[in-house]
């Protein structure tokens, strides 16, 4: 017992160390954050060229955290993710800067989660554009290049290809993974309420493939986005789409030589030869020396605050990610964080008017719904715009349905007016693992939302009518909010995804541009000129708070480099994080398809 008991308190003290250290340690770490600054540029040197490292996710929202997040104390983190319109920013103040004499675009994109999507990407472009009008050369090196990569990189004056690099632009596809097959072999039970022939969310779960109407939707949506692509690309490289299409369908991975025939590329240039033409660009004489640059990222932090000192703010909210009930996760839309935010913008006289900024597929019709009410109030008092990103659909949708203009780009996916609900059961599963479930209840309905059992079909009436409500209300909702025939918003709903360009025609989208042309509208119906300054939600977090959170979501480095096996993992990954998704207390849900994920 003596012995026990010296082994139980020398545990207990082992273990109060530890402890100790860790607190030590972690108000250490707090105290640090308290004096860390991220490095900033004070100075751009005379003659340099702006450098765009393509190496990067370019998403609508501005980073979580300040600085170069986790990666300031512990290695990876945000240090490649851009802001589309920090990126943008730049692209053009560059064009102006004395300082400045060129632009320099390297590596290939790094597309993650909602980022990087094609209407992003014509934002960009055209601020590649605005770039070039003051004359300055654009030099483009490109080696494995992706379509997504060919499309910024066309607009260069100077576009050079390695010699051994390939441009893989077989044009768009979209390959969605379907489970039915495994939840069958495995005893899952998926039941299916939905309105809308086209609404084919639940596909990958209760079939093997896509059903007729979806693959006429996917088709013609993949189509759309693809001549506007191929148009702009052709129009940058002065060629016509169909001389781009001939050489596509001739070679898909294109070489070197077919590149440079078909006009995509101007030349073919090893690394070094390039940066050496950059040095004597920059005239730069040392060898040891490299050519006269800023990073894009360090350039953006040099520029100065825009109409920081003026009191009329536009607040620029971005709903990026799934939407889901309650407060959501970092690259979620949380229902109810999202609503208290636009609350407080609502009732802060600051803010003269708000833009919102969507790039979300949708998610669950009740947080829709919540973030809509809010909307619709802030835009009795302040004037509402909405500016769609890649996606804006479905949820997406419903939530923008009020805003006095809605902008989309033309390779915007939005639409897609439909509601399902998904209900699994595990019975069979169970059953198969020797698990048995029993129960007993005060109303016939007491244990409607189990997952011990299939739903009867008096439940699934239920459940029918439940689907069914929530459609007429969202039909309501569009033909109120944009002013057109319930009866025609019907003949466009059904489920169905458009391209931006195809919603001005249908009357769901107002005009084409980018979320420049929001803020401008904005501040025209606001009365406000050009005196206002923008602000973000949500805000950028503070080092200390990144590191407080960094403790709770302690995650291991991720792999720069991903092989067959780890791109499987990655896929199935993903489909079980829109399953944690569904978090609707009815069940019911407004979201584009598990994947319409355009390659």
């Amino acid at each position: 017992m003596k012995n026990f008991f010296a082994s139980f308190l020398g545990t207990l003290a082992a273990l109060a160390l530890a402890v100790t250290l860790v607190v030590v340690v972690f108000f250490g770490l707090i105290m640090a954050a308290a004096s860390f600054k991220p490095a900033e540029v004070h100075t751009v040197a005379q003659g340099s060229y702006l450098v765009f490292d393509l190496g990067a996710n370019i998403t609508d929202a501005p980073p979580e955290f300040d600085g170069a997040g986790p990666a300031a104390l512990f290695g990876g983190g945000d240090a490649h993710t851009l802001q589309l319109r920090a990126v943008t920013r730049a692209l053009r103040e560059a064009g102006t800067d004395k300082r400045i004499t060129g632009l320099v675009l390297l590596g290939s994109l790094e597309p993650s989660g909602y980022g990087t999507g094609f209407a992003a990407l014509s934002e960009v472009r055209r601020a590649i554009a605005d770039f070039k009008k003051s004359g300055k050369p654009v030099v483009a090196y490109l080696d494995f290049a992706t379509t997504r990569d060919l499309y910024l990189a066309a607009a260069a004056t100077d576009l050079a290809l390695d010699p051994y690099g390939s441009l893989v632009v077989p044009g768009l596809a979209s390959e969605p993974t379907f489970f039915a097959g495994a939840f069958e072999r495995f005893g899952v039970g998926v039941q299916v309420t939905k309105v809308g022939e086209f609404k084919s969310y639940a596909e990958p779960f209760v079939r093997k493939d896509l059903s007729p109407e979806n693959r006429l939707q996917m088709e013609k949506l993949l189509g759309d986005l693809w001549s506007d692509l191929r148009a702009d690309m052709a129009q940058d490289r002065k060629i016509t789409p169909d001389a781009l299409q001939a050489v596509v369908d001739t070679e898909g991975v294109i070489r070197p030589e077919s590149a440079v025939k078909a006009g995509l590329v101007d030349r073919l240039a090893y690394r070094d030869e390039v940066l050496a033409q950059l040095k004597t660009a920059t005239g730069v004489t040392d060898v040891e020396e490299p050519f006269k640059q800023v990073r894009l990222a360090d350039y953006v932090k040099a520029l100065p605050a825009q109409k920081a000192h003026s009191s009329n703010e536009i607040a620029v909210i971005y709903a990026e990610g799934a939407i889901v009930d309650g407060e959501g996760k970092a690259d979620e839309v949380g229902g109810e964080k999202f609503a208290r935010e636009l609350r407080a913008l609502r009732q802060d006289d600051d803010v003269r008017a708000i833009v919102l900024r969507v790039n979300s597929p949708g998610g669950s019709a009740t947080a829709s719904e919540h973030i809509q009410r809010e909307l619709r109030l802030a835009a009795e008092v302040k004037p509402v715009v909405v500016s769609m990103g890649s996606y804006a659909a479905s949820g997406g949708y419903w939530i923008s349905a009020y805003a006095s203009r809605i902008y989309a780009e033309p390779t915007t996916i939005t639409g897609s007016i439909g509601v399902v609900g998904i209900h699994f059961d595990i019975k069979k599963l169970a059953n198969d693992l020797g698990v048995t479930f029993d129960g007993v209840k005060t109303g016939k309905y007491a244990d409607i939302f189990t997952i011990s059992r299939p739903k009867t079909a008096d439940e699934l009436a239920i459940f029918q009518g439940m689907v069914e409500w929530i459609y007429g209300e969202f039909i309501r909702k569009v033909a109120e909010g944009r002013k057109l025939d319930p009866v025609e918003v019907r003949k466009i709903a059904g489920g169905r995804v458009w391209s931006g360009r195809e919603a001005i025609k249908l009357g769901l989208v107002d005009e084409l541009g980018g979320l420049d042309a929001a803020i401008l509208h904005a501040a025209e119906e606001a009365n406000l000129g050009t005196d206002y300054k923008l602000v973000e939600f949500p805000q950028t977090q503070t080092f200390a708070e990144m590191l407080t959170m960094w403790f709770e979501n302690v995650r291991p480095a991720e792999a720069t480099q991903r092989g067959v096996v780890a791109q499987v993992i990655e896929r199935v990954q993903e489909q079980a994080k829109t399953l944690q998704e569904f978090n609707d207390p009815r069940g019911v849900y407004a979201r584009l398809p598990l994947e319409i994920s355009v390659r």
